[in-house]
């Protein structure tokens, strides 16, 4: 299903959730004050908008309001973060995702309300746009221009059939390298093509980008 996104922020973190989001089919609002940035990243979002992304006003005029995520990027300005937050909270944007720098600005942003932040040091814009388009997309890795591995949380479906019946790589075109059981804390590489897909088993796959995207999505 095509969402909307908005991304406050468009330095390299910003930057990176709007285009991965973008190439996975969503409409992505960008904002920044900064014109090249804008000019940067208007050839892979939706709609670039040279703005003030923590005034309410500009949130509305530009469609953000109706966003079903918005992502605050801001670098090291805490103010113009917490500024852009209560914009987005504001304009009505109930799911909000914050890039933070510090514990103290973490703590600030728990007690607004704010229930996901991240670290970047710790996970990659990529990561971040993989997460928030679904598919249970737990990890995500690329390794080369096109080529990427990732870990996604078994989906139901498959769920007590093995990957020989499952024929992953003949429909999908990406190879299952890896199974990890969650509960036992147990990676088997290469996985077992008989063994029947367990409700804690995570798949470790590596394919190109667009398959990737394609198998998140069935």
């Amino acid at each position: 299903m095509k969402k909307r996104y908005v991304v406050i922020g468009l330095g390299n973190f910003g930057l990176s959730v709007a285009r991965t989001l973008h190439e996975g089919g969503h409409e992505v609002i960008a904002i920044d004050l900064r014109e090249e940035l804008v000019d940067r990243a208007g050839q892979f979002v939706t709609r670039a908008v040279v703005g003030d992304g923590t005034d309410v006003e500009v949130l509305k005029r530009c469609g953000a309001a109706d966003a079903d995520d918005g992502v605050v990027s801001t670098g090291s300005d805490i103010t113009a973060s917490v500024l852009a937050v209560l914009a987005l909270q504001d304009a009505g944007v109930e799911d909000i995702n914050v890039k933070v720098i510090s514990l103290r600005h973490e703590r600030v942003l728990r007690r607004m309300g704010v229930d996901e932040v991240i670290f970047p040091e710790r996970e990659s814009g990529q990561n971040l746009a993989r997460r928030l388009m679904g598919g249970g997309i737990l990890h995500y890795v690329p390794f080369h221009e096109k080529y990427a591995f990732q870990e996604m949380i078994t989906p139901e479906p498959w769920r007590g059939r093995s990957l020989r019946d499952l024929h992953i790589r003949d429909r999908f075109g990406v190879q299952v390298v890896g199974i990890h059981d969650v509960l036992a804390d147990r990676t088997t590489i290469p996985p077992d093509p008989d063994a029947p897909l367990l409700d804690s088993d995570t798949l470790i796959l590596a394919g190109r980008d667009a398959d990737l995207r394609k198998i998140a999505l069935d």
